[in-house]
């Protein structure tokens, strides 16, 4: 096989590819997209390991995404199902947004209610439902220097590729509200200095984004000053929010050149331009975060629904996936493959028995509608016994110590998990013989043995009281 490459950096960048192989190739393509290389020319920017490659941890990830030509835009996520959606669009990597998980985890503003704990619980669920990189919004680190050092390697742990820590004192809120202040330079080049330490430490190799938000608290000279002096003490990625315009975009770009930076294109309304992907590029911006575009399109969407639904709608189909598409982006489907693997003859069996028709009863006539109707009204059904049976089970035999059960009824009752009744069943207590085609979840119990111990009991008794795996309470009385 002979490859050739045009470019350079730990990642791939400008690539021209020429192969020669005698057997089939495969790579797995984590990314591709159209990069300008020119005015009048594009480039490829690409990122791929062959199949029977080792994946790279998260943070050698997004190293190769700092490395590679070109801006790279990361959406911020809330939760893991906004993560997975990310993902699914095709991004290389995204922010978690502290402003997004304090309002759908907490309904609260971005004012430091939120906890470091919360916050890493948070970013634990999202970083275990993608395999992208996933730089974790840490605020301020929760804390002084020592604080800061356990909140980085409680990051590490839960799986962030990258780190976002800020300057501003505690509580610390959105930069781009007001009444922003900021910790001296002294402590905030000292708490990136404790991370670098503490990342050294844990031998990670976790990328560290320094931001301040000396902008609006101070001035745009501290605000380069510090993002200078923060490149010294070691960050990887060097971040000022809150920009007020294109000018002080270059300003910042042209600080520590060798150092990435990102942008930070607050919607709806920010105090920073909102300016493309090329545009950022151009002035020399790396990396873009996206804070509000999922959480503020979800509000403004169950907003919506639930307007249309108390004027006694339901969303209309363009406004929602359908229940299939809905049940593909969770997974069910993968699940269902997945679940075959494992599966024992009993389950198969169970499952066959399930899927066809839960607790199911044959009834004389499904299409009359006002038998169906008056269904719903009684559901209780009583089933009529005639003398032949009886006699076919020995019923009339004094020699069948069990059939002086048949003057007793046996009553199931099946709960759903919603609270609704299912079906509420009285047959003979001797007549057995196929009960479970009707309550498969009964098919491994002895109900015989229960009655021959209640036989002689007088009124009611309840044989057994559980819940099935489908979440349903199944109950058998003896009346």
């Amino acid at each position: 096989m002979k490859v050739s490459a045009v470019g350079t950096g730990r990642g791939c960048g400008y690539v021209s590819l020429s192969v020669t192989s005698r057997g089939p190739l495969s790579f797995q393509s984590r990314s591709v997209s159209l990069l300008r290389k020119s005015k009048s020319s594009l480039a490829i920017a690409c990122s791929f390991v062959a199949t029977n490659a080792p994946s790279p941890s998260s943070a050698k990830q997004l190293r190769r995404i700092l490395d590679s030509p070109g801006v790279h835009q990361g959406p911020a996520c809330f939760d893991a199902l906004s993560a997975k959606l990310v993902q699914n669009a095709g991004f290389q990597f995204c922010f978690t947004s502290g402003f997004s998980i304090s309002a759908a985890r907490l309904a609260v503003p971005d004012t430091g209610l939120i906890s470091y704990g919360e916050m890493l619980d948070q970013g634990q669920l999202i970083t275990q439902a993608v395999s992208i990189p996933v730089i974790g919004d840490a605020d301020n680190g929760y804390g002084n220097a020592m604080n800061l050092k356990r909140t980085l390697k409680g990051y590490i742990a839960a799986g962030f590729a990258g780190i976002i820590l800020e300057d501003q004192i505690s509580p610390k809120a959105c930069g781009h509200t007001r009444g922003r202040r900021v910790v001296s330079r002294e402590e905030a080049v000292t708490k990136i200095k404790a991370a670098v330490d503490a990342r050294r430490e844990s031998g990670s190799d976790i990328v560290i984004v320094a931001r301040t938000d000396a902008r609006q608290a101070v001035s745009l000279d501290e605000a380069l000053v510090r993002s200078r002096a923060f490149a010294d003490a070691g960050a990887d990625v060097l971040f000022i929010d809150a920009l007020a315009s294109r000018e002080e975009m270059k300003d910042f770009c042209l600080v520590s050149p060798l150092v990435p930076k990102m942008a930070n294109m607050l919607e709806g309304g920010g105090k920073t331009p909102i300016l493309t992907p090329v545009e950022l590029e151009e002035i020399g911006f790396k990396i873009v975060a996206y804070p509000l575009s999922l959480i503020g399109v979800s509000i403004r969407a169950m907003q919506d629904s639930l307007t249309a639904i108390r004027g006694g709608r339901i969303p209309p189909p363009g406004s929602m996936p359908s229940f299939e598409e809905i049940k593909d982006i969770l997974g069910f489907n993968a699940y269902y493959e997945e679940e075959k693997r494992y599966a024992t003859s009993t389950n198969q069996q169970l499952s066959k028995r399930e899927s066809s028709s839960l607790y199911s009863i044959q009834r004389r006539d499904q299409v009359d509608t006002e038998q169906t109707s008056q269904s719903f009204k009684d559901p209780i059904v009583e089933v009529i016994t005639p003398d032949d049976v009886y006699n076919k089970y020995g019923a009339d035999s004094s020699r069948d110590p069990f059939s002086g059960i048949w003057s007793r009824t046996l009553r199931v009752k099946i709960t759903g998990g919603d609270g609704f009744e299912k079906l509420d069943l009285r047959i003979p207590a001797g007549f057995l013989d196929g009960i479970t085609n009707i309550v498969p979840a009964l098919g491994g119990v002895n109900i015989k043995e229960l009655l021959d111990e209640a036989a002689e009991e007088v009124g009611g008794k309840l044989l057994l009281d559980f819940q099935d795996r489908m979440g349903d309470r199944i109950q058998v009385f003896l009346e």
